[in-house]
């Protein structure tokens, strides 16, 4: 594959040079390592692909590899035309093994074809020297249009579909997991910004929604959190209506912060070689450094082809030696991201802080490729840790072979958050203003359960949070994993409901039920919408404890709700658009940016209007 900068890239055969990502492995073609160091990559017969050389050694684009078909020299814009059916092997040469053969025009790199019908031949010196020049000739002539190259294809997101609407005859419960991870708005934003389109699994309206921050009253009772619900009309489907519940978590002071045990686990593989990689990454690690006081400790642990502490636990107080290692952190190498958490939370648990914020911080693509590396591998061995009671903060960073699923996997299972840093204000945000949110959990394993009154709903659809639902049974069982909340965090979650008496596209009525009416219903529960209930542990906790809250079927005109739930709305209505939802009537972006604006409250750092400007980037 020709790169968009005019660059072809050499296979190399270090050890473990297959387990890297700077090589592109591709359906139906067969890599040998020779005995003599050479490569062949060979297509498997009756399959059509398009080849794939890539490596570590990238050659200077003013001197291009010399490519060789059966004995012709030929120039990358026919290498470029060939069919992929026509070719029967491809063969690598470099080095010493290249100017051998091809002299100083080999110096760059040979790439050797063999097509099935052609007749392999050698030519002479000076043949050789005539060929080039006329292909030289010739390439002035007709410069080379490269073929544009689209970074995000190697990018993995999770597949899910959107929650479809339900009966609270037949499922009166809806159960799940709070999520105050922010990662995808800023990976959508990422996309929006470059002119991508954004790849309809990496909306997860939720994170959209919960990126920003609302303007909830704090808790004054012994809880850790307030709950804040409001229900009014459905923007995107004019007969829904809409119910918003917040929770808004204590705020404690710095001072009174707990001490922390902070160990950073730092993706250090070739892959992060990326300007908006590792270079992002210790820009990112130093402001977090900024934040902490004498009583913090802070270890850092690498891992590429293997994983090693690079930093003893060090007081934040001595914040030079700690950026001092930041940055003398290089990329290279394969990915063993299993071992680097295992060292991680081993270290961790070495240095444990009892009352204290004992915390992995983990700062990768998320392309572990060396030992366990699987999604399912990653959820197993993050489960089992998580037990040690050592907090996760995962930190995404890059883009063209970004592994957002995995990122998620472990953020979700190893009581943890998630944020993809695209830039750095975005690392100001998450790691400086918000760095108590972000850091110091509150309380952990929050769940929440609403049971709707099918008296005044017909149906009801929670709105993101596909990958946090939870059963009914798991509300109550201590053992099941759910979202934590940190110091001063806002969480948002938005139903969609159907009224009762309303007739709609999306959804049909159950048949008549014998056993889901419960007699006198409406005389007893008459002016009840719905009840809520939470379930959370304190931080250090194992026990949880439950609230309960009645929600009235009370609802008042969009006109007049809160810019909270203008925004929220519009936020949640715009995600709904780009993952081309089935369930929403009008997508127009005018609409959509009508309704932020009328929210626009509350702004101090610019991130609602920003938000409002991507919405106009969105046709």
């Amino acid at each position: 594959m020709i790169d968009p900068d005019g660059k072809v890239e050499i296979i190399d055969n270090e050890e473990n040079y297959f387990q890297t990502n700077k090589i592109k492995l591709i359906p139906n073609i067969v890599y040998d390592t020779l005995s003599n160091g050479k490569i062949i990559a060979r297509k498997i017969p009756g399959t059509i692909n398009q080849l794939a050389i890539r490596g570590t050694n990238s050659i200077n684009s003013k001197q291009e590899p010399l490519i060789i078909l059966d004995g012709q020299p030929i120039s990358q814009k026919e290498m470029q035309v060939l069919n992929p059916n026509d070719i029967k092997d491809i063969t690598i040469l470099k080095d010493a093994s290249a100017t051998s053969l091809y002299g100083s025009r080999g110096r760059t790199g040979v790439i050797v074809i063999t097509s099935k019908s052609g007749k392999v031949e050698k030519l002479s010196k000076r043949q050789l020297r005539k060929k080039l020049k006329e292909l030289e000739e010739a390439q002035k002539q007709a410069p080379i249009q490269w073929p544009v190259h689209d970074p995000t294809q190697d990018e993995s997101y999770e597949s899910f579909e959107e929650n479809a609407f339900e009966s609270p005859s037949t499922a009166p419960l809806s159960t799940f997991s709070i999520d105050v991870d922010n990662a995808s708005y800023t990976n959508i934003r990422r996309f929006i910004n470059n002119g991508q389109t954004v790849p309809k699994d990496a909306v997860r309206v939720e994170e959209m929604v919960n990126f920003f921050k609302y303007n909830y009253a704090e808790p004054t009772n012994e809880h850790p959190f307030t709950i804040h619900t409001e229900y009014s009309d459905c923007a995107w489907n004019s007969n829904h209506k809409v119910l918003k519940v917040g929770l808004q978590g204590r705020n404690i002071p710095t001072d009174n912060l707990p001490a922390s045990n902070l160990v950073f686990l730092v993706d250090v593989s070739g892959s992060m070689n990326d300007q908006n990689k590792l270079p992002l990454l210790k820009q990112s690690m130093k402001i977090l450094v900024e934040q902490l006081r004498k009583k913090d400790k802070v270890s850092i642990v690498v891992y590429a082809g293997a994983a090693g502490m690079v930093l003893p636990p060090t007081s934040g107080e001595d914040k030079k030696t700690i950026i001092d290692a930041l940055e003398k952190l290089q990329a290279g190498g394969s990915t063993a991201g299993g071992e680097g958490i295992e060292l991680a939370y081993k270290i961790a648990q070495e240095n444990f802080v009892k009352n204290g914020n004992n915390r992995v911080i983990l700062a990768t693509d998320g392309d572990f490729n060396v030992g366990a590396s699987s999604n399912t591998d990653m959820q197993t061995l993050i489960e089992e840790k998580r037990k040690s009671g050592v907090f996760l903060t995962c930190l995404g960073y890059g883009m063209g072979n970004y592994k957002d699923s995995k990122m998620e996997t472990i953020a979700n299972k190893g009581n943890g958050n998630y944020a993809y840093i695209d830039n750095i204000q975005e690392a100001n945000r998450f790691l400086g203003k918000e760095f108590k949110g972000s850091m110091f959990a509150i309380a952990k394993d929050v769940k929440i359960q609403i049971e709707f009154n099918p008296q005044h709903v017909q149906a009801y659809r929670l709105i993101g949070y596909e990958n946090r639902k939870l059963k009914d049974e798991d509300f109550v069982n201590d053992a099941i994993d759910a979202g934590e909340l940190g110091s001063g965090h806002t969480v948002t979650a938005l139903y969609e409901i159907i009224p009762t008496n309303v007739k709609s596209d999306y959804f049909k009525e159950p048949i008549d039920l014998k056993y889901s009416k419960t007699e006198n219903s409406s005389t007893v529960f008459g002016n009840e919408l719905a009840t809520i209930k939470f379930r959370y542990k304190k931080p250090d906790g194992e026990k949880s404890i439950e609230m309960v809250q009645v929600i009235e079927n009370k609802s008042i005109p969009i006109e007049n709700s809160s810019d909270d739930f203008k925004f929220s709305s519009a936020v949640a209505w715009f995600g709904l658009k780009l993952r081309d939802s089935k369930l929403v009537q009008n997508k127009d972006s005018e609409a959509i940016k009508t309704l932020a604006k009328k929210g626009l409250s509350n702004d101090e750092d610019g991130y609602k209007a920003e938000f409002i400007r991507l919405v106009e980037t969105v046709i």
